[in-house]
């Protein structure tokens, strides 16, 4: 399957997502460039009043923030062609550590959170299609898109009311207990902190593959040959196992590997709600503190897994999908 059409394509990718990370690295540096935040002042912190301008002096020569902006983003780009991401100003360690640390905690949340709302999502779909024009069709179809018109923080809050503070079932935020050393923090107090993360993520992006898969098969199930193996006294389960789940499962699992740019995004604000020590909460504190190279390093990063995301699904689209082949050849 893997033939020199799918390498052309990954080829033809590459250059896209080179490209891509040119233009992102210029745009967000001059974007951070021009913030009003003063990175020397949101590094020292509540002690600014103890700092004289002479220390201030000196701290921005020790992270280069007197440079002209074009020199600092020639001698990032340097170090990032040589695979330096720099040190991170609020963390005091590499780019790349940090990185790496907060997106193993950040894989786990998503991991959870995109398995069950394209499960679910693809499960409510099919039932909503399937029941077409009655009750239940109804409540799935008003349940997505409420959910869609529903801010992910929102959701977040409203769970950690009621899950922790009312009924005290899961512990009010962050990845581990408080006080607790990492190493002798159980798998089951993970698993209890992950869950309303994981839980928010996953019922809000459950709203978009529920619709789209609720229309796709309604799609499929008004067609000539549908309309034929109904003559046939085929119904039910068996209609929908045999016609329809292969005319719809390809366009959710595009859309399901398309949805990781949702699903990253809405893991920034669930790890602000839930204080949870991920790659999201990472972005918006090197956002508001002017951590320029650790903000660099998270878009380029998130950029890249974005692009993975998207090509993956379309690469098995081609792969499973002969007619998209063929239509390339042509």
């Amino acid at each position: 399957m893997f033939n020199g059409s799918i390498l052309k394509f990954i080829v033809g990718k590459s250059i896209r997502i080179v490209s891509l990370l040119a233009a992102l690295s210029v745009i967000s540096f001059a974007l951070v460039s021009h913030s009003p935040i003063d990175p020397v002042q949101a590094y020292i912190g509540a002690d600014m009043m103890k700092v004289s301008p002479s220390q201030r002096e000196k701290i921005a020569e020790h992270w280069g923030l007197n440079k002209p902006p074009v020199e600092r983003f020639l001698s990032w780009g340097n170090s990032m062609i040589h695979g330096d991401m720099g040190t991170s100003m609020i963390y005091r360690r590499p780019v790349l550590d940090v990185i790496k640390e907060r997106f193993i905690a950040s894989l786990a949340l998503m991991g959870i959170a995109w398995g069950l709302s394209g499960i679910l999502g693809f499960i409510l779909g099919v039932i909503a299609a399937m029941n077409r024009g009655r009750v239940i069709d109804s409540i799935i179809k008003w349940y997505s898109l409420t959910l869609a018109s529903t801010p992910t923080f929102w959701l977040g809050l409203l769970l950690l009311i009621v899950f922790s503070v009312w009924l005290g079932w899961f512990p009010i935020g962050m990845g581990v207990p408080a006080g607790v050393i990492s190493k002798d923090v159980t798998l089951l107090s993970r698993i209890s902190h992950i869950i309303l993360p994981a839980l928010t993520l996953s019922i809000v992006g459950v709203a978009n593959i529920a619709l789209h898969t609720r229309q796709k098969l309604m799609d499929v199930l008004e067609s000539d040959y549908i309309l034929f193996a109904r003559a046939r006294g085929e119904h039910g389960i068996k209609l929908f196992l045999r016609h329809g789940l292969r005319n719809i499962a390809l366009p959710a699992i595009t859309l399901q590997f398309a949805s990781l740019s949702e699903i990253f995004g809405g893991s920034v604000l669930a790890e602000q709600v839930f204080s949870y020590p991920g790659l999201g909460q990472a972005t918006v504190q090197a956002g508001l503190r002017g951590d320029l190279p650790l903000l660099l390093g998270i878009v380029l990063f998130s950029s890249i897994f974005v692009f993975a995301g998207n090509m993956m699904a379309d690469i098995i689209y081609r792969v499973v999908d002969p007619r998209i082949r063929e239509v390339k050849a042509v």
